[in-house]
């Protein structure tokens, strides 16, 4: 059998693999992303200190902030011992979040919706058996989800100041450290936000709860449109943000897709103004984890100490105005990973931006699917795990062993390898051949995926692919 990977030209493999085409180049070998799909390349060796830790002042009010934040959007979880779905794994939250604090990470963000709207009742109980003042916990304004479902005026204010409120109980706490308007830009964009928080008068309350303490720092978290973003920001002189979220990675520093917005603009706008930035998926969900083999060699020759994911979080922690960068870590060992690359961080150089810019460029030339894993498109009404598909769909063109056609040596090979990949990694009945196209998961995503667009595309390409017919 020919062991060598047949070499295609990118015009033929975009035409292959083009919009509204049956095939894919998941016609991958070795794409098992069961268990733990971020392993693979990501983890390095070396001593992970407890006293290293590089941390951000911010101007605003001092605050010393771990570089590595905490995001609890991906909290571990455990079958439900009554048998009714999952809950998650408290114990192993409590292990974490214990490691995280002796190893100086210092700052916690979640919101309302995160792990299926168990994630602030986890991270409260977590963080509450440590001293008040050794962590910031932040939060969202979650309203989004109140506002789609028609809510206006009085009655979406009284159900977001719920919210507010039901998060400090949640956290057990009396104040909040870092507090956010959540994805902001997304839906209609600026009638959407102006019905969230204008309309009804809810930036007002938010102002007062900072006056009086509740809000120690208060800002936004954006998505979309770059209107939205740019209409925020002209209020700085009269609301006086405290911070900025956004996404920051060296894929969308540049090369932004969907609705998001090119990071260096959004960067270059708070840095003039002097507004810290947290940054969220410095991963890109995942994708800058683990690479095509070509890539994962190019940075490993480099560094070969470091592990694939380590020049992602050093690319975002590089921009001096960047106050800490967010990471939803699962697993210990991705704690650990991170927790080497900033302790202490060691800032890219020229050579090292240029590098990663190439990168980039080569990435967004295969047409994966930009799906983040936020898991704002579940739970899906018919019992589909859209982020699983997707990611190991991801996952096995990052791979890179392409054959040309359903006619390569290799074929055989790879063709099993997928299709056994993704049984192990999306159980039969949550695969995408159960999509009907109902778009209810369409609005919730802030990558703006066109998601039944995308299932049936790979469901196409998977029946194809166990017919074993040619393209």
């Amino acid at each position: 059998m020919q062991k060598k990977k047949e070499n295609i030209n990118r015009r033929e493999f975009l035409k292959r693999l083009g919009t509204g085409a049956v095939v894919s180049s998941a016609v991958l070998a070795g794409c098992d992303s069961r268990n733990n799909p971020l392993t693979g390349n990501r983890m390095a060796a070396g001593e992970i200190p407890t006293d290293k830790m590089t941390y951000r002042t911010n101007p605003k009010n001092g605050d010393k902030v771990s570089l590595l934040g905490y995001g609890c959007m991906r909290w571990p979880m455990i079958p439900n011992p009554n048998g009714d779905g999952e809950i998650i794994d408290q114990d192993t939250v409590n292990a974490l979040v214990d490691y995280a604090l002796a190893h100086g990470v210092n700052y916690f963000d979640t919101a309302p919706p995160y792990v299926r709207g168990l994630s602030e009742t986890a991270t409260g109980i977590a963080l509450s058996r440590h001293p008040r003042n050794s962590y910031y916990i932040a939060t969202k304004m979650s309203n989004h989800h109140l506002a789609r479902q028609g809510m206006s005026g009085r009655v979406l204010y009284d159900a977001s100041v719920a919210m507010y409120r039901n998060s400090m109980d949640k956290l057990k706490t009396d104040y909040l450290d870092y507090y956010l308007m959540h994805n902001v830009g997304g839906e209609s964009g600026m009638p959407f936000l102006m019905q969230r928080f204008f309309d009804c008068g809810l930036i007002d309350f938010l102002l007062k709860e900072r006056e009086a303490g509740r809000i120690r720092n208060l800002g936004f978290s954006y998505h979309g449109d770059v209107k939205v973003f740019d209409y925020l920001l002209s209020l700085h002189e009269e609301i006086h943000w405290d911070f900025v979220q956004i996404q920051l990675n060296y894929v969308d520093y540049r090369h932004a897709s969907g609705m998001n917005f090119n990071a260096e603009y959004l960067y270059a706008e708070l840095e003039k103004r002097n507004i810290p930035a947290v940054v969220m998926e410095p991963l890109l969900g995942s994708r800058l984890a683990s690479l095509t083999d070509h890539l994962n060699s190019k940075l490993k020759s480099h560094s070969p100490e470091e592990s694939v994911a380590s020049w992602a979080f050093r690319f975002s922690g590089s921009f001096p105005g960047v106050l800490t960068v967010l990471s939803g870590m699962t697993y210990m060992e991705h704690l650990q990973d991170n927790i080497r690359t900033y302790s202490p961080l060691r800032p890219l150089s020229e050579e090292e931006f240029a590098m990663l810019e190439e990168t980039a460029v080569e990435m967004i030339s295969y047409p994966s699917v930009p799906c983040n894993t936020c898991d704002y498109c579940m739970p899906c009404p018919y019992g589909i795990n859209i982020p699983a598909i997707f990611s190991h769909y991801n996952k096995c063109i990052n791979e890179g062993h392409l054959p040309a056609s359903s006619r390569s040596a290799n074929y055989v090979k790879a063709r099993r390898a997928f299709l056994i990949g993704y049984d192990r990694s999306v159980p039969r009945l949550r695969q995408a051949n159960h999509c009907i196209g109902c778009g209810q998961c369409q609005p919730h995503c802030p990558q703006s995926i066109n998601i039944p667009k995308e299932l049936h595309r790979i469901d196409a390409f998977v029946e194809q692919l166990k017919q074993g017919l040619e393209f």
